[in-house]
């Protein structure tokens, strides 16, 4: 297995797991959202906050990095638009999370339930779900076109 074959397997993992974690997060995680109420829901935000980047950091710089070295050194068979492609989900995906999902988050930790920022992160976090299915389905593509 040759270090393109590495990255193009390693890259399809992890898009492939955040692709399964953001649809979990989009039609269990968030929506259960709006059923915590009372005291323990800024706490319940603020661990979520907590915990979450213990499972998805790994994953995103992982396909962060194998998109890169790609686009850096498009494989045969898949050419630098599709690798570029793939770096400009990833950015968006990066930048939704950062404008969007992290705020409400943070609103969500310091002010506790609130109905309108849930339907707001569950309602804003759809670009995010279909980008990253997006990037998912041209991680398997790049992994079959190359092989």
């Amino acid at each position: 297995m040759t270090q393109t074959d590495l990255l193009l397997v390693a890259q399809a993992i992890a898009s492939g797991a955040m692709c399964g974690i953001i649809w979990f997060v989009q039609l269990v995680h968030y929506p259960l959202f709006a059923a915590i109420s009372g005291t323990g829901s800024s706490d319940y935000a603020r661990d979520h906050q907590r915990r979450t980047p213990l499972v998805v950091v790994p994953f995103m710089l992982v396909e962060g990095a194998t998109a890169a070295m790609l686009a850096a050194n498009p494989p045969a068979g898949i050419g630098r638009t599709a690798t570029l492609v793939g770096l400009a989900l990833i950015a968006l995906v990066w930048l939704s999370t950062a404008v969007v999902q992290m705020p409400q988050h943070a609103r969500l930790g310091r002010e506790g339930h609130s109905p309108a920022t849930v339907a707001a992160l569950v309602r804003g976090n759809w670009p995010r779900t279909l980008l990253w299915t997006a990037r998912a389905l041209l991680a398997v593509w790049m992994l079959r076109a190359a092989g």
